[in-house]
């Protein structure tokens, strides 16, 4: 192994580089081998990762990447941090079988509210070798009708029509507005604006980013790295999820995010220590050896959900929520830190659960209230619909692992 030195503020460790290009990462454009060669050669190089704030807060979807930027910030290469405020606006059609709902201008600044706050539990915004936080409104929002005519002209309908989500629709006779077709050109467009030597992304976004390396070679004559980090999913291969009431939300309670990490499936365990934390490679072998040898998967999913909630937390506040969270189940108690819902008279209990994020919509309440998944601690019995309507002040368990204490005046 080549050992560790810095040139021009660059670290060049291969053990770490080699790790860089293989934990959590599905692919590599053009290929790992020439992306090593250009992190080994000393030189600093810049790499951006978007973030379209669609929502109030950054979730696990978008951790995985950010990981990855981390490692890259902490060789000492550049960072971008892209705020997609122009992009959110029109909405990424990935794996959407139906057109997003497009936010408004206000929508947008209001999500971008928390995302610096927790963006900087991974990534350095001060300090030495500092990222940079930059929104595509700056170019995005100056183009004028021939600049996009001429952006256009660089790419086929025949190209769009490849990405699997429009091929779907077509097929479904489902209709592909224009707008949708636009915005992989303006997330390619990125590339261009910033000048960028590479891009982070889950793998969901690849098409995307290989539209901003198409458009990097035809612009700016240049090459540019695409990193497509693995996808966290269930069992059933399907992506974590707002609907699956277990993505993980960066702006929840120490002690939501450890219930989380307890409800997901035992096949989880090795990709969210691998995909999700920092755990040396070489603890997670060690994990997946005693599950291999019948250990008790919870032990190691709790080992998980402490991982998760002390990089987000710190220590003092994983080992409270790990104590919480098995008190909360060894002795049927609820837990001390619950997040707490306060309603006034006249609220509607099921606006001010989306407005705390436990819940993504009334619709997926609903959804929950009719499979048994709401229960009602405070009466020992599941909430049906009649009863949620009238709910005043009490406890919830939502799922099998998260509690709600709600406090209605009366």
């Amino acid at each position: 192994m080549i050992g560790m030195f810095k040139k021009h503020t660059v670290v060049i460790d291969e053990f770490r580089i080699n790790e860089l290009l293989e934990r959590s990462v599905e692919n590599i454009f053009p290929n790992k081998e020439v992306l090593k060669k250009a992190l080994m050669s000393g030189k600093k190089l810049s790499f951006y990762f978007g973030i379209d704030p669609t929502g109030p807060t950054i979730h696990m979807g978008h951790l995985i990447p950010i990981l990855v930027a981390q490692k890259l910030q902490n060789l000492g290469h550049h960072i971008i941090l892209l705020m997609g405020d122009f992009t959110a606006m029109i909405g990424d059609p990935t794996d959407k079988s139906t057109t997003r709902k497009q936010l408004t201008r206000k929508e947008v600044l209001i999500n971008l509210s928390a995302y610096k706050k927790q963006l900087a539990r991974f990534i350095r915004l001060t300090g030495h070798n500092k990222a940079q936080i930059v929104f595509n409104s700056t170019w995005l929002g100056q183009m004028r009708f021939d600049d996009v005519v001429r952006l256009t002209s660089l790419m086929t309908v025949d190209q769009m029509l490849k990405r699997d989500m429009f091929d779907k629709r077509v097929q479904e006779g489902k209709p592909i507005f224009i707008h949708e077709f636009l915005y992989p050109l303006m997330q390619g467009y990125d590339s261009v604006a910033l000048d960028v030597d590479g891009e982070i992304g889950g793998n969901d976004q690849t098409f995307n980013m290989l539209t901003g390396r198409d458009l990097m070679k035809t612009i700016k004559k240049k090459e540019k790295f695409v990193i497509a980090t693995k996808l966290l999913v269930d069992p059933s291969g399907k992506k974590m999820g707002k609907s699956e009431g277990n993505m993980i939300m960066l702006s929840d309670s120490p002690s939501d995010m450890f219930g989380k990490v307890m409800s997901w499936s035992d096949a989880m365990i090795i990709p969210g220590f691998t995909y999700c934390t920092s755990v040396p490679m070489k603890n997670i072998h060690a994990a997946q050896e005693r599950l291999n040898q019948g250990n008790n998967p919870r032990d190691e999913k709790a080992s998980l959900a402490e991982a998760f909630v002390e990089m987000n937390y710190g220590k003092e506040a994983a080992q409270k929520a790990q104590t919480s969270f098995f008190n909360s189940f060894s002795k049927k108690e609820m837990s001390e830190d619950a997040l707490v819902v306060v309603c006034e008279e006249g609220d509607d209990l099921a606006t001010k659960l989306i407005e705390a994020n436990i819940i993504p919509s009334k619709s997926e309440l609903r959804r929950l209230i009719l499979a048994g998944s709401i229960f009602n601690v405070s009466q020992n019995e599941k909430v049906s619909l009649e009863s949620f309507k009238i709910f005043k002040s009490g406890n919830l368990k939502i799922g099998k692992h998260r509690f709600v204490r709600i406090e209605c005046a009366e």
